[in-house]
């Protein structure tokens, strides 16, 4: 059964400061500062006339801002109206956004009382002076202490990381996936830092002390810690911001490493890796190939306009190639066929392509 999220944004409440890159009505779009029982009500019953009930478990989920950093009696004003949606009606649990600070027996208290079974964790770096220069307000061991409470309270935990903050580094990255995979959260989000209008960190960038990440390495990045998360199963449930009206318009984007499909860039980049390898490992000689795999990761082998065939084709001097589709196949895995099936068949999967070393800047 698939989980689909009912998102309700309660913008900028709770929060004790803005964080250097944060624009909410960028990111989250243009949502009212207050969300009144008819808004919620509007939200929830239009959303809920596009889901099959039957098949599909929903949550309604607190997005923006920090959670359990609101005031309590609002806290539980939205709890409550999204628990009447769980008695008896179509509504499996809640899910909520906050901040590791503000995470103690007392909030986990009060959370537990009402519903919600999935707490997401912004933590953004595992590295203190990435936090700092962030002015996140918040630590490392903040990060370690609430995922620790959450767990031992029976809450599955998410986190979210950001790649490119103000000094990160390559090495720093990967420390801080590193310590988030000893953590194990049930979920993880990852999203390059996008420098916005009306922002601490457009100001930085617009007197040169910040730059951000070009697109090629933060697909190589996050490709390298979405191979570490998967080898240790923990799913990335996002990659890249999801777009909005907002970002579309002129001038909301300063400089960074965006694109609407994000994802899809870095899953093409994986699998150019995986045929990559397997091409290299057989060693075809201007022979035609067939690469077998699953129906639904087509499009990502394929690459944005068919570029990542064209590449294959002139990097390993191939005059063919084709695709098999075979819905049964292991998603994420590839088959590489030469002359047939009775000669050579080769297989990769892509937790076997996770190694800095093996990872190649193939491009966007």
């Amino acid at each position: 059964m698939c989980q689909k999220i009912i998102p309700i944004f309660v913008m900028y409440r709770g929060c004790p400061h803005r964080c250097i890159y944060c624009n909410e009505r960028i990111t989250a779009g243009n949502h009212p500062d207050r969300i009144t029982g008819d808004m919620f009500r509007n939200i929830v019953d239009k959303c809920l006339k596009t889901m099959n009930r039957n098949t599909e478990s929903i949550q309604i989920a607190f997005y923006g801002g920090n959670f359990t950093g609101i005031d309590k009696n609002y806290q539980t004003e939205l709890l409550e109206a999204a628990e009447a949606y769980i008695q008896g009606g179509p509504i499996d649990s809640i899910r909520i956004s906050t901040r590791p600070d503000y995470i103690d027996p007392d909030r986990v208290k009060l959370l537990k009382q009402h519903s919600v079974t999935t707490v997401e964790i912004g933590a953004q770096s595992m590295v203190d002076e990435v936090l700092t220069l962030s002015e996140r307000g918040h630590t490392s061991d903040d990060v370690r202490n609430a995922v620790g409470i959450l767990q031992n309270s029976g809450f599955k935990t998410g986190i979210h990381l950001m790649v490119g903050l103000p000094g990160d580094t390559e090495e720093r990255f990967q420390y801080t996936v590193e310590e988030v995979i000893r953590l194990h959260p049930d979920m993880a989000r990852i999203h390059p830092t996008i420098v916005f209008r009306n922002t601490a960190l457009a100001e930085m960038y617009a007197e040169g002390y910040y730059e951000p990440l070009t697109l090629p390495d933060a697909v190589r990045l996050c490709k390298y810690a979405l191979g570490k998360f998967e080898t240790a199963r923990i799913p990335v449930i996002r990659l890249g911001l999801q777009t909005t009206s907002e970002m579309e318009t002129t001038g909301s984007i300063v400089a960074g490493p965006y694109h609407p499909a994000f994802r899809s860039l870095v899953s093409g980049s994986i699998f150019l890796d995986m045929a990559s390898y397997l091409l290299t490992l057989a060693q075809p000689r201007k022979e035609e190939v067939t690469f077998r795999l699953h129906p639904k990761d087509v499009s990502d082998f394929r690459g944005m306009k068919n570029k990542n065939t064209v590449t294959l084709k002139e990097r390993f001097d191939i005059p063919l190639i084709s695709i098999r589709e075979d819905s049964k196949q292991e998603r994420g895995s590839l088959v590489l066929v030469i002359n047939g099936e009775k000669n050579k068949t080769f297989r990769i999967s892509n937790v076997e392509i996770q190694s800095p070393n093996q990872i190649q800047n193939t491009g966007c």
